[in-house]
């Protein structure tokens, strides 16, 4: 199977789970529900881990970091997460620039 940036795009989109910064132990953590998360991590910093991954790059540009996708996977939790074959082959090809895209909120 061949792996293109559009599947590497949808897996990074398919992503599970909610990502907070824990303000006492200044580590970002995983839960896959919203209320969980306690007195530690603020609600305004609680983000969908889909999108968590994603950085602004620009107007609408956004870019696909490699170094939260690493935070994820040293959750080691990867199948809750729906870690998927494209995405561990966007982290194994360091030659490869990053992806950027054209990033919009489809109603």
């Amino acid at each position: 199977m061949r792996i293109t940036s559009q599947l590497i795009c949808q897996a990074a989109d398919l992503l599970n789970g909610f990502v907070g910064f824990n303000r006492k132990t200044s580590q970002h953590i995983v839960r896959f529900s919203e209320d969980s998360f306690g007195m530690d991590v603020a609600d305004d910093n609680i983000t969908p881990t889909s999108e968590f991954v994603w950085q602004s790059a620009g107007a609408d540009t956004m870019t696909l970091k490699r170094e939260l996708i690493q935070l994820l996977l040293d959750q080691n939790i990867d199948d809750r997460l729906n870690i998927t074959e494209p995405l561990r082959v966007y982290m194994q090809r360091q030659d490869v620039p990053e992806i950027s895209a054209v990033r919009r909120c489809i109603s």
